[in-house]
């Protein structure tokens, strides 16, 4: 575990890896990101992004933490423009092992990469951030996996230095400190963490690190909207910044409000991507058994799964068939149907993953991946917490599954992750048992192409969210909990 200069700490085991996690003193900030919110009437709400620049060792870092404690926003990114450090040919490598290359100069930024990376993170969708090992001074063929958020935090000592990333800043800010200070923390980074010699360093210092600095770094001044000497050392900056970046979000930001969402599809016809199971005397007398409340919970076990099965039996009916004619035992022509896609499972924990042993039951060999969402009870947005999905996912019709529809929110977000990992929108079929008729049209506003398939649609929300007239809590039931 590495220690900041503040009250918080980084939880990260790895060095050349971005911090994924913060704790502060009163809340956590996930680093790592996430995939973006999509609000009620389906509009991304595009990631503010503050561009950090100075020099080697200026307290970037450090600063960019200080933000990130400070800010009232629960999901942030951090990317640094040492990730992007060009692959390196042989002659040059050669020179980095003799520390003759220069390193602080624009020419030594993959720019392009850089670029559409933090343009792509902007608009919330997954990158893959490259991971450079600078004792070995190679990009390694690992990557991280990094979502968008509400803010992003791209810092970089040559970060200034090109138009198209100026272009996706929304705030600048250059980092001042005296030469004196950053050869000391260079010294000391480079040392302990970097597992270089004094000699080398002092070697690289001279010859490219300080005149780089005055011919490329220091100019790129002019581009700052602040200039905060001594780092995280300075309080009133740090609140100025904050203060200005909340004001900035509170323009920008819609706040989703679910008590109007859970009344405005009210006079509105079903959305045309549902698919209903028919009710037939079967599915009504297996949700009386489940609706009642004096159904035991082996009995609500064994009706729902029962449920689940005649749910996945309609949800593959929707898949697209092939004609096919084979030849029975007999000798006789039989023309039937036939899939030729594949098929894969993807549960919302908790209540979703009860529905993946009769997804199994009657699809052979499916793949089945996992997804757990938790709403914050503070600003009551679903928050990712865990994410296990099937390779190659983005080749299959994908059976997202959840016990219960009821806002969407969770739902939302589950799909963005889905199409994030390049799962297309018109092969996601939304599965649930019982759905609010208010979550049906907010995910058909947010993502028409997907078809949302169920045993029932309720008509109304509590002011708890929860369905009326409903089965109660489908994972308490469930699990005796």
């Amino acid at each position: 575990m590495q220690k900041s200069t503040s009250s918080g700490s980084i939880l990260n085991n790895d060095s050349r890896s971005p911090p994924r996690l913060i704790t502060s003193s009163n809340r956590t900030i996930y680093t790592a990101g996430r995939p973006p919110w999509y609000n009620a009437a389906g509009q991304f709400e595009q990631a503010f992004v503050i561009g950090l620049c100075g020099g080697s060792a200026s307290g970037k870092t450090s600063l960019a933490r200080k933000i990130i404690e400070s800010l009232n926003v629960p999901w942030v990114t951090m990317l640094s423009m040492d990730a992007f450090y060009k692959v390196l040919s042989e002659e040059k490598h050669l020179l980095a092992n003799q520390n003759e290359y220069n390193f602080d100069c624009p020419d030594a930024i993959d720019y392009d990469v850089a670029v559409s990376t933090l343009r792509k993170l902007k608009e919330g969708k997954q990158v893959e951030i490259p991971v450079y090992d600078f004792t070995t001074h190679t990009r390694l063929e690992e990557t991280k996996t990094v979502y968008g958020a509400n803010v992003i935090i791209f810092e970089g000592i040559v970060s200034f230095c090109n138009k198209e990333l100026l272009e996706l800043m929304d705030m600048k800010i250059f980092v001042d400190a005296d030469s004196d200070i950053r050869l000391a923390r260079r010294l000391r980074r480079d040392i302990y963490e970097r597992g270089r010699d004094l000699e080398g360093i002092l070697k690289q210092y001279h010859k490219s690190v300080k005149p780089s600095y005055e011919e490329y770094i220091a100019p790129s001044r002019k581009f700052a909207d602040i200039v905060v000497p001594r780092g995280s050392e300075n309080d009133v900056a740090i609140d100025l910044i904050v203060h200005h970046v909340n004001k900035q979000l509170a323009k920008v930001w819609r706040e989703i409000c679910w008590a109007e969402l859970k009344c405005a599809h009210r006079g509105q016809p079903l959305p045309s991507s549902l698919y209903i199971v028919e009710k037939s005397p079967q599915v009504t007398g297996i949700h009386t058994k489940i609706r009642s409340k004096e159904t035991n919970r082996d009995d609500f076990i064994f009706y729902s799964k029962r449920l689940m099965r005649l749910l996945f039996e309609y949800t593959l009916s929707l898949l697209p068939f092939d004609n096919i004619t084979v030849q029975t035992p007999y000798g006789t022509p039989y023309v039937g149907k036939r899939f030729n896609g594949s098929i894969c499972g993807v549960s919302i924990l908790r209540a979703g993953e009860t529905m993946e042993a009769a997804l199994c039951s009657i699809c052979k060999d499916v793949r089945v991946g996992k997804i757990l969402i938790q709403t914050n009870e503070e600003t009551d947005e679903p928050e990712l917490h865990y994410l296990q999905l099937p390779k190659n996912i983005d080749r299959d019709y994908v059976i997202l599954m959840d016990a219960t529809l009821a806002t969407g929110a969770a739902a939302l977000m589950a799909i963005r992750v889905l199409l994030d990992h390049e799962v297309q929108e018109e092969k996601i079929f939304f599965v649930s048992m019982i759905a609010a008729e208010s979550g049906t049209h907010t995910i058909a506003y947010a993502f028409p192409k997907v078809k949302i398939v169920t045993t029932a649609v309720d008509p109304e929300l509590n002011d708890y969210f929860h369905i009326l007239p409903g089965i109660g809590n489908f994972g308490d039931r469930f699990f005796g909990t």
